[in-house]
């Protein structure tokens, strides 16, 4: 995982805006649905989303799982300060690795990063924490939020067409 670095604003079509507003809807609509709401053929439309995958606009596709239904029902926000910030590599590199980290952002404040996990309950978020954090990644501390329920959870990013 990589520290992201903020980037320039890229100019988008307004038609390339309602483009990714369908598909952040529904990522699976066929070209040819796609194409009738765009007023496009399905070819030509198909090659406007090509432009905006080569662009790095869109980054990829998913399918979004209920992680309670796959026995993931705890989820919990982790808030990570480092022992040394030598170790921001290393705590980099196994973040990225662990299944159970939905989540990893660099923070401004008091704490380092902020991790959300998902667990199967609070064992598996007290080994995460205990074990896989603390004791092997030297994390120094650690301040956790349980998440109760959930009003509103989206991967949709609030888009307009270029100023």
């Amino acid at each position: 995982m990589s520290i992201p670095s903020f980037r320039r604003k890229i100019s988008i079509s307004s038609l390339d805006v309602k483009a990714l507003q369908i598909l952040m809807r529904n990522g699976r609509t066929t070209w040819a649905e796609l194409g009738q709401l765009l007023g496009l053929s399905a070819p030509s439309t198909a090659d406007r989303v090509r432009k905006l995958e080569q662009r790095g606009i869109i980054r990829g596709y998913a399918a979004l799982v209920d992680p309670a239904l796959v026995g993931y029902p705890l989820t919990a926000y982790v808030s990570v300060s480092l022992a040394s910030h030598r170790n921001r590599a290393a705590f980099l590199r196994a973040i990225s690795k662990m299944d159970q980290v939905a989540e990893c952002h660099h923070v401004a404040g008091d704490d380092d990063y902020l991790l959300k996990v998902r667990c199967r309950g609070t064992q598996d978020l007290d080994h995460l924490l205990a074990t896989q954090l603390k004791d092997k990644l030297g994390v120094a501390r650690t301040r956790t939020t349980i998440v109760l329920s959930t009003a509103k959870e989206s991967v949709r990013v609030p888009i307009d067409a270029a100023d």
